[in-house]
């Protein structure tokens, strides 16, 4: 990579030396920033789905760097004229201030109706007296330094936040209008570049994924024995099964818990202990990373204390998500989100996980919850699933088998999202490189 001619002391201590003909401006003189002060009096309630109205713009339409139209709610044209000063323009370019800082987006368009405003969260950013490129700076406040300068400000506890004043202390780089304008058509063709390749590398993903489904869908539902008389097992979506096989409702082979209500002060007697809630659960493994603690009573740890093999089972957001429990912590107990499933003797945890998730994937657990508001898997409901029990050594086997099977699609699975990680973190870099003027890129 090529360098500038000479450099100097940026007088930043994590930047180091820039070129020696860039500038270094703090923000708030530079460019114009203005949010949503609170809410104005706008409620949910009034979020129409009008496409004639104009579009309401909130951080979680925010989709690496671009926004998805689709997904924007719409505001009355009253309350869109209510503040022009976040009224949006083309080249605008937005940053989410609060909750999860520093999502970045560039308005390269504003399609029909042409309007467009923001909520609480964001701010908009747009050069005064044409001191950069808006792509320039977006690129910039998407490096290295921009973020570490946000980690040095930013205000909270749990719900952190970035102040506009804190925003206008960050001390940007600047080299020529000109300069700016060729950095950034450079970076838009590089980070295009890496982005397929991500995308690429997401596509294979899914194709393991689908693979892995396929096998476990074959064993847990068919066996492994290509040969064995089948019969139909009276559950429409999934056909047959083989004949020595049982369908059962999950009351019959399992005791099943749905977890305690929030409790947030010691009543007397009570312990204070880690819980998991629907948060902590994914697919086949837990995270233990953000565990919450509440008091629970003696008679509450003996209810809802997890043992090793219990089969946790999220109740809301999305129902019947699956994990099982590997004494990650050595104690721990479950919020009101989380179904406990504990298994009989004849019943192998590892073979039901993989049913679960099958289900999951099948959408079986979507077809008998209410999802006119929220789902929710209640007990009652779980209880009565009919679930497929082959013979207990049967269930081992098929575990065995799927444990096999899919080794080298985890395998796989595992050096490709490897490879998304480094080509995330070298486009970070390479951004960060490039905005700080610590490699060339234009003549």
């Amino acid at each position: 990579m090529k360098k500038y001619n000479s450099y100097k002391d940026s007088g930043i201590e994590w930047i180091g030396e820039i070129p020696g003909h860039w500038e270094v401006k703090k923000f708030g003189y530079i460019s114009y920033m203005k949010g949503r002060i609170g809410w104005q009096g706008l409620k949910q309630a009034e979020f129409t789905s009008n496409p004639e109205d104009p579009f309401l713009i909130t951080g979680m339409n925010f989709h690496d760097g671009k926004i998805r139209w689709d997904e924007v709610y719409h505001i009355l044209e009253e309350r869109y004229n209510e503040a022009p000063e976040i009224q949006l323009k083309e080249s605008d370019v937005l940053f989410t201030k609060d909750g999860t800082i520093g999502k970045l987006l560039y308005v390269d368009s504003i399609p029909y109706p042409h309007k467009a405003s923001l909520n609480s969260h964001l701010l908009v950013l747009r050069p005064l007296n044409n001191f950069y490129n808006p792509r320039f700076i977006y690129y910039q406040l998407k490096g290295l330094p921009f973020k570490h300068h946000v980690e040095l400000t930013k205000t909270g506890t749990t719900f952190y936040g970035i102040t506009q004043e804190a925003m206008g202390q960050y001390k940007a780089l600047l080299p020529s209008l000109p300069e700016q304008t060729a950095i950034a058509n450079y970076l838009d063709r590089k980070t295009a570049e890496i982005d397929e390749l991500i995308a690429d590398k997401k596509r294979l993903l899914e194709l393991y994924e689908e693979e892995k489904t396929a096998i476990i869908n074959q064993a847990v539902t068919k066996g492994i024995n290509p040969d064995a008389p089948m019969k139909d097992s009276g559950i429409e979506w999934l056909g047959e099964i083989p004949e020595h096989w049982e369908v059962k409702r999950l009351k019959y082979v399992a005791n099943i818990v749905l977890g305690k209500m929030l409790t947030t002060e010691d009543k007397g007697e009570y312990y204070l202990k880690p819980y998991l809630r629907a948060a902590n659960l994914n697919w086949l493994s837990v995270n233990v990373d953000d565990v919450k603690e509440m008091w629970f009573s003696e008679r509450e740890l003996n209810k809802y204390r997890l043992n090793r093999n219990d089969l946790l089972v999220s109740e809301g957001g999305e129902v019947g998500r699956t994990c099982i429990w590997k004494e990650e912590l050595e104690e721990c107990y479950i919020q009101n989100s989380v179904h406990k499933v504990t298994l009989n003797d004849n019943s192998d945890s590892n073979y039901f996980l993989q049913l679960f998730y099958l289900y999951g994937k099948k959408g079986a657990f979507d077809l008998i919850v209410n999802k006119i508001s929220i789902a929710h898997l209640t007990v009652e409901k779980l209880k009565e699933i009919k679930f497929i029990t082959p013979p207990f050594e049967e269930q081992q086997s098929i575990v065995h088998h799927i444990k096999t099977e899919c080794a080298s699609i985890d395998a796989k699975k595992f050096r490709n999202e490897k490879l998304i990680e480094f080509l995330t973190e070298y486009r970070t870099a390479l951004i960060s490189e490039v905005v700080t003027g610590k490699i060339k890129v234009v003549d």
